[in-house]
């Protein structure tokens, strides 16, 4: 389905922005036992058909469980001539740094 390049752009944790768009590529299972809080939910399986909703005029960080999706997606995006950039580790690393995560049924949040 999507393309890959060898060179996809990486970012760390660590580097993420403040203000960032968090773009979580993970199937409805996944993102309802846990995300970051503010990530916007649009799974891989539906990325070309909604890609219009990925906003062209800022960077877009692309997350998934462990970063093989995220890659994915981030490519493909890119070579729409958006600017996307894959979250290293994903939410394993997200949540193995402590950062915050909600579930969308209220229980406690976890990377499945």
């Amino acid at each position: 389905m999507f393309g890959s390049q060898s060179a996809t752009p990486t970012v760390d944790l660590a580097a993420l922005p403040a203000d960032l768009y968090l773009l979580d590529v993970r199937e409805d299972d996944e993102w309802q036992a846990g995300h970051a809080p503010d990530a916007v939910h649009l799974a891989l399986s539906e990325l070309t058909a909604r890609t219009e909703e990925v906003p062209a005029d800022r960077d877009v960080y692309v997350i998934c469980r462990a970063g093989a999706r995220s890659e994915q997606a981030t490519s493909y995006l890119n070579q729409l001539g958006c600017t996307a950039l894959n979250v290293a580790g994903g939410m394993l690393a997200w949540e193995a740094a402590g950062l915050p995560m909600v579930s969308e049924d209220g229980s406690q949040p976890t990377v499945v």
